[in-house]
Order: C-alpha cells, then sequence, then structure tokens
C-alpha cells in the first residue's frame, strides 16, 4: 500500500505574501478588466450594464483604434532594433579585456538608473524645438522633434532606446562572459581573429541572453507611456497615440472605461501572442551549452 505523504503547510506559507500581493494587485485587478470589458460603465469607472461583445464591436469598427494600433506597431521596431544593436555593440566593447572596463560598464549600464520622467524631461531639453535645443545645435538643424508629426514618434523612440540600453548591455553581458575561456582561447590559437570569435562562438553560446533581450524589448515598447504622457501626449496629429496611451486617454481623459477595459484586453492578447511565438521558436533559435 502506498503511504500517504504528510501534509506540509510550512511551504505554502512562505508562499502566500507572495500570492497575497499578487492576488491584490495582479489578478483580482485582471478578473475586473476581463468582466468589465464586457459593460457599460458609469463615469467612475462602475459597470451598469452587461453589453456582451458590443464594446469589441464599437473598437474594432473604429478608425482611432486602428491608428493606435499601427502606431504601436511601428513604434516596436523603432526601439526593438536599435535597442538590441546598440546593447550588442556596447556589451562586445565591454567584454573586451581592456584598461578602465569596468568605467564603461558603469557608463553603458547608467542609464538603467534613470526613471522615465526625468528621463523624458532631460531629452526633452536636448531636444528642444529650434536652434536652443543641443541636438538641433549639434547637427545643424531646426527640426521640431516633438511638435511634428513626421519625427515626433522617432524622437519618443530615441528616448525609449536610451532608457532601454542599460537593461539590454547588462544581459548581453552576463551573456558574453559565461562564454568558457577556453573555447574562445582555443579560436585564438586556431587563428580566428575578434570578429570570427565574437560571431562564430560568443554570439552563438549567448543566444539565450540575445533571445530575451530581444523579447523583452518587444514588450517594454508595448507598454511604454510615461515618456510618451510627458513629451507628446499622444500628439501631434495622433502620431504617437499608441495602445497604452490610448487606454490612459479613454479612461482617465474621457471615462469611457469600458472601452479602456476592452483596449486592454486586446492589447494583452497581443503580449501574449508575442509570448507564445517565444515559447514556440525557443528551441530553434536558441543554442545552449
Amino acid at each position: 500500500m502506498l503511504r500517504k505523504k504528510n501534509f506540509k503547510a510550512a511551504p505554502y506559507l512562505f508562499l502566500m505574501p507572495c500570492l497575497l500581493v499578487f492576488g491584490i494587485f495582479v489578478f483580482f485587478p485582471f478578473a475586473k478588466t476581463v468582466l468589465y470589458s464586457f459593460t457599460l460603465t458609469n463615469s467612475r469607472g462602475k459597470p451598469v450594464e452587461f453589453v456582451g461583445l458590443e464594446n469589441y464591436l464599437k473598437l474594432f469598427t473604429s478608425p482611432a483604434f486602428y491608428n493606435s494600433l499601427k502606431v504601436t506597431l511601428l513604434f516596436a521596431p523603432l526601439v526593438c532594433i536599435p535597442t538590441l544593436v546598440v546593447s550588442y555593440i556596447l556589451a562586445a566593447l565591454a567584454n573586451a579585456k581592456v584598461k578602465g572596463g569596468q568605467v564603461y560598464e558603469v557608463m553603458y549600464s547608467l542609464p538603467m538608473a534613470v526613471a522615465s520622467a526625468p528621463a523624458a524631461a532631460i531629452w526633452f531639453i536636448l531636444l528642444t524645438s529650434g536652434r536652443s535645443g543641443v541636438v538641433n545645435f549639434l547637427l545643424g538643424t531646426e527640426i521640431r522633434w516633438f511638435l511634428d508629426a513626421k519625427f515626433a514618434l522617432l524622437g519618443v523612440a530615441f528616448v525609449t532606446v536610451w532608457l532601454n540600453i542599460g537593461a539590454g548591455f547588462i544581459f548581453l553581458l552576463t551573456g558574453f562572459r559565461n562564454v568558457p575561456d577556453e573555447l574562445i582561447e582555443s579560436a585564438w590559437l586556431d587563428g580566428a581573429g575578434y570578429f570570427r570569435r565574437l560571431f562564430s562562438i560568443i554570439t552563438p553560446l549567448a543566444s539565450p541572453q540575445i533571445f530575451f533581450v530581444v523579447f523583452l524589448n518587444i514588450i517594454v515598447s508595448f507598454q511604454a507611456f510615461a515618456q510618451i504622457r510627458l513629451l507628446t501626449q499622444g500628439g501631434p496629429s495622433y502620431s504617437t497615440n499608441v495602445l497604452v496611451y490610448s487606454i490612459y486617454q479613454a479612461a482617465i481623459r474621457e471615462s469611457r472605461f469600458e472601452t479602456a477595459f476592452a483596449q486592454s484586453m486586446v492589447l494583452f492578447f497581443i503580449i501574449l501572442g508575442i509570448t507564445l511565438i517565444q515559447f514556440k521558436t525557443e528551441d530553434r533559435m536558441v543554442f545552449y551549452q
């Protein structure tokens, strides 16, 4: 006969604080969002009538929603690709054993310590319109970075890239330094140059970190809010009105909470889809030692 295992309450007691925090601040709000997305709400966000899929039908027939979705899909690669490329270059430079390398590591990771609000304020001053802005002065231009629909999304993307470089740099540098020294030394003895070692040995073995940084940047780009709120407020002409900011406008500015709930669910399924793609493609794109 199989003996019944003695129930031990201690592990569950240790998990209770974490589960309680997640339940209050994650699972409960998510459940309310799902439920309220099928209702009409009053000006305080309280449900007053169940309407089924009506909110979603209105959403998917709204030109403003499709504009927000288009802006979000444009914004994501403008953030993800430069962040990955710059982080990769900086990590490769820091990984090279040079004198004073630790100073460079601190400098490259500094943006990670700056919150979105002060970073937005700093870059708003640097990218001020006209020749009074530092960037325009150095470039000899008079671009209205946050006031011209042609450049506003690029300006916000640039600030977002700067904010995310630090985290990407740290993850990639960790991956590069996890590569065994024996492999690199063997390649060096076989006559492989620096770039050959970087692209043929270090990069493949650091693919788990590279893969993680790619999808981390995608999700961060879909959730960008503070810099858009402070720099452009979704303008000009809705050129920076990404989905997250559209949710904020619908709920806080216009008191259309049911629309915000429905948009939140759409954003959730987009991020869920990206996460599922990550799991599906991991085995084919990631090389584990």
